[in-house]
């Protein structure tokens, strides 16, 4: 077998495990620790939404949808898009029921990409997308936006096209952002579609965070810019639905049709079940994420002010649940190393900067989809450990 492990495809080599779920690991083993690590809600999935997966099962729905959906799925997601960013998609063309985001982001990315094609990755950036790129033997081509709050400006994307020009396929946004929880004004994201037209590229629009948003709209760039836009989103962090595993794709008619062979080749179909209880979750629980919001934006401003106090540099978020802060000086810098010998010592488990990008280097990220009392527990034992650096 020994001779056979250096014929596996060539690509797979130059990805690795992400370092989030690596660092995760390694910390759990550690009695009594504090994680505020995952990307993952606190809340259970609403009662309402696993009843109907309780009645998929019983009434039998255990078996293949088609390829691209239940079309009462995509129907309600349709409507759903409709009533809370004011776009239409067709759902029998136009929509598709993927297994979760991060399937989503693959048929889309393997869709699009050739070898030797370049993608624009505004970094600090969610660290799944970069793989596909590799596997697709493309490249992606990372933007610093740490200067910037953490903003894209057109700017940049000028000057990337004018340096790599047509080896550029796409560009992935993803907001609200993880790691940042930073989001986009509505002026922000007509600037951005407007410098997208001038260039023949796709965007990959993440936007599985949309419903939390707090302060303002979640504004999605496909209402600019909509027949190049591939839309990632879904349920998990909406309404709590992480392991159900249920996504979707929207884009133009003609973009969803290539984007389906690939899905269709990587799953089949999402589940049958998960379906079911997507719909519920879009229909009757079109607002099921309010209440958590509330929530979210409470502990971002506990750790928030928190943290400041702390001597870290924090861009405020606006959405998602992450807080990405820049270590202050006199503590160590390199963001693994700290985040190791904060676990270490303190029983604090914090994603380093550095899992994101090299523009995430020196910050560190934490998950605020915790309970106010582990919260308070958390920046307890982040406070004794920065105080004892000092």
């Amino acid at each position: 077998m020994e001779e056979l492990t250096n014929r596996f495809n060539r690509q797979v080599g130059k990805i690795e495990v992400s370092l989030i779920r690596r660092f995760d690991e390694q910390v759990s083993s550690i009695k009594d620790m504090i994680k505020l690590t995952l990307g993952e809600p606190d809340f259970n999935t609403p009662e309402h939404v696993k009843a109907a997966g309780i009645e998929a099962i019983e009434q039998n729905y255990t078996h293949y949808t088609g390829m691209t959906g239940l079309i009462e799925a995509r129907e309600a997601m349709s409507k759903f898009f409709d009533k809370k960013y004011g776009i239409t998609y067709k759902p029998e063309t136009e929509i598709l029921v993927t297994v979760g985001a991060t399937q989503a982001i693959s048929a889309a990315l393997l869709a699009i990409l050739e070898e030797g094609d370049k993608v624009l990755l505004p970094s600090p950036i969610y660290p799944g997308y970069e793989p596909i790129i590799t596997l697709a033997k493309a490249e992606p081509i990372y933007l610093d936006t740490s200067k910037n709050n953490f903003v894209l400006t057109p700017e940049m994307i000028d000057q990337a096209m004018s340096e790599y020009g047509d080896q550029i396929k796409a560009i992935i946004l993803n907001y609200p952002s993880n790691p940042t929880g930073v989001t986009y004004t509505e002026e922000e994201v007509k600037a951005i579609a407007d410098t997208v037209k001038k260039y023949p590229i796709f965007v990959i629009s993440d936007e599985i965070y949309s419903e939390l948003t707090y302060d303002g709209l979640h504004i999605s760039i496909s209402k600019y810019i909509p027949e190049r836009t591939i839309i990632i989103n879904g349920l998990s962090k909406s309404h709590a639905m992480t392991g159900w595993r249920l996504g979707f794709i929207l884009a133009d008619e003609k973009l969803t049709k290539e984007i389906m062979k690939v899905h269709q080749y990587l799953v089949t179909a999402a589940s049958t079940i998960s379906q079911k209880a997507a719909i519920r979750a879009l229909v009757e629980g079109i607002d099921d994420a309010n209440e958590m919001k509330i929530e979210y934006k409470k502990r971002r401003d506990f750790v928030y002010e928190e943290m400041t106090k702390l001597g870290f540099e924090i861009a405020r978020p606006n959405g998602a649940f992450y807080i990405f802060g820049k270590i202050p000086q006199g503590y160590i810098q390199n963001s693994m190393d700290f985040c190791v010998d904060l676990a270490k010592n303190n029983k604090l488990a914090i994603i380093p900067g550095i899992a994101f990008g090299q523009a995430g280097e020196g910050y560190v990220r934490i998950s605020y989809a915790a309970s106010m009392e582990t919260l308070q527990e958390a920046m307890k034992r982040l406070t004794a450990y920065m105080n004892n650096k000092k």
